[in-house]
């Protein structure tokens, strides 16, 4: 008896890497396995289908090494920065737009782009590179769990940090039931924190903002001073992560379209929506951390404690420490200060999950090398634990703030490395054929690049001293 036809047409073989070298896909196990319903399904059904990839994405741009910025920026300037927080949020829908449309054009992630268009002799370095940046980015997440740890059940930040590698178990586990229950998971800890935040801004009495002042920030963007300048450099310089550049456009081929012109047309249709709606959501936890901070310390120079100590504020204040335990005693409830650890507990879980992941896609991508993904999240994880673990040993836990300094060095040193070669490939007509970037894209695109890396370099210097002294310990 003949079997049935199927009711959509077998997908046609990737193009073949110039090498002549098998290719392999991208988070293998996980690529394809997202069935995309047919077009006339209707417009939510399609949208419910796409709608995650950008969900792990989006936790990139409001992780820890995002809060200390963002609380900086409202306890010093009020609302002063939030139009630079909108800027920032913008050039991000920009520029994982751009990587989500590489991934469905191509069918590579930018690793594989990279390995199979540019010299033999540049994957090793290439890779190399990408590495030591998704390293620098894990530490950033190990610490501010551990960080929320410590605030919120007194441990030890060392034991802490040796704690939070336990939660690579927990992506081990989830990936056996599918790219949708890794998505569902993170977008219920995204979730904590939006709920964390519109608790502590619009629900205890004592936080009530001014949308008028906001708005009037939003619309009239300056500069007061050479202060103001620092901590916006730091605001732009923390928000687009390389490892997450390498990792949306894996992502986006979890979910099983056709390769003919109309399904290709509607897969970037719909990621594009995906990175607006959900970098849109990033832009407004980071905005309620600038707010928040704006309500409770803008215009103070001290504030008493939850312990009833005095805490004085100046430019080596750890505003995550400092808002943690000040909250309670300026809310009136203890719950503020639970809300907000809660709130940075998740922020780094989430952080933590996408940062596995990307390491997954960068190794399998410039190298080749197939290993059990159990073993490729083990090592990432102990990568970015080890470092830590010897540094509070030898330093103690209260320059843990001086981590996160040198990982933000690492991280704007590897974001040319990422961001250009995608620009350059979606630029291509050779590569993506008739899905190149169109004019806005592409002005959008390189005008984005451009401007964050440049804001990145020059704050480097300043950040390079800071990491020297780290390193050796002044």
């Amino acid at each position: 008896m003949k079997p049935p036809a199927s009711s959509q047409p077998p997908e046609p073989p990737r193009p073949p890497a110039p090498d002549g070298a098998s290719v392999q896909f991208s988070l293998e196990g996980l690529h394809g396995s997202v069935r995309v319903p047919a077009a006339p399904s209707g417009f939510w059904r399609q949208m419910a289908t796409f709608f995650g990839p950008a969900v792990l994405v989006s936790v990139a741009y409001m992780d820890p090494g995002n809060w200390g910025t963002d609380l900086a920026g409202g306890a010093e300037f009020k609302y002063g920065l939030l139009w630079v927080v909108a800027l920032a949020s913008l050039m991000a829908i920009f520029l994982q737009t751009i990587a989500a449309r590489v991934g469905v054009a191509t069918g590579r992630d930018l690793a594989q782009c990279c390995y199979d268009w540019y010299p033999r002799w540049t994957r090793i370095p290439n890779w190399l590179l990408a590495e030591v940046a998704i390293i620098a980015c894990d530490l950033a997440e190990v610490l501010g769990s551990a960080v929320a740890l410590n605030l919120m059940f007194h441990l030890p930040i060392l034991w802490a940090v040796i704690l939070t590698g336990g939660d690579v178990l927990l992506l081990l586990a989830l990936q056996r039931f599918g790219m949708r229950a890794i998505e569902a998971i993170v977008l219920a800890l995204v979730l904590t924190i939006a709920a964390c935040y519109f608790i502590e801004i619009f629900v205890l009495p004592q936080t009530q903002p001014s949308f008028l002042e906001m708005g009037r920030a939003l619309v009239t963007p300056h500069l007061a001073s050479s202060t103001m300048i620092y901590v916006a450099i730091g605001i732009l310089g923390a928000t687009v992560m390389p490892h997450v550049l390498y990792l949306h456009p894996a992502l986006v081929q979890s979910r099983k379209f056709q390769k003919d012109e109309a399904s290709i047309r509607n897969a970037i249709r719909f990621n594009t929506l995906d990175a607006g709606v959900n970098l849109s959501v990033a832009f407004l936890i980071n905005a309620a951390i600038l707010v928040l901070a704006a309500l409770v310390f803008y215009g103070k120079t001290s504030l008493v404690a939850a312990g009833g100590q005095l805490v004085h504020f100046n430019a080596a204040t750890d505003w995550v420490r400092t808002a943690y335990l000040t909250l309670a005693p300026l809310l009136g409830t203890a719950a503020a200060s639970w809300l907000f650890a809660i709130a940075l507990l998740a922020s780094g879980q989430s952080a933590t999950v996408v940062g596995t992941l990307a390491g997954q896609v960068v190794m399998e991508g410039f190298m080749r090398w197939r290993i059990s993904p159990a073993w490729r999240r083990l090592i990432t994880r102990s990568l970015a634990i080890i470092p830590a673990v010897i540094f509070i040993a030898l330093r103690g836990a209260n320059n843990v703030n001086d981590l996160l300094v040198l990982s933000q060095v690492v991280l704007a040193l590897q974001l040319p490395f990422a961001v250009f070669p995608l620009l350059q490939f979606a630029s291509s007509r050779k590569r993506m054929g008739q899905w190149r970037l169109g004019k806005f894209l592409l002005f959008a695109g390189w005008g984005s690049a451009l401007l964050i890396t440049a804001f990145d370099f020059y704050g480097l210097p300043d950040a390079v001293r800071q990491s020297w002294q780290v390193l050796v310990g002044r």
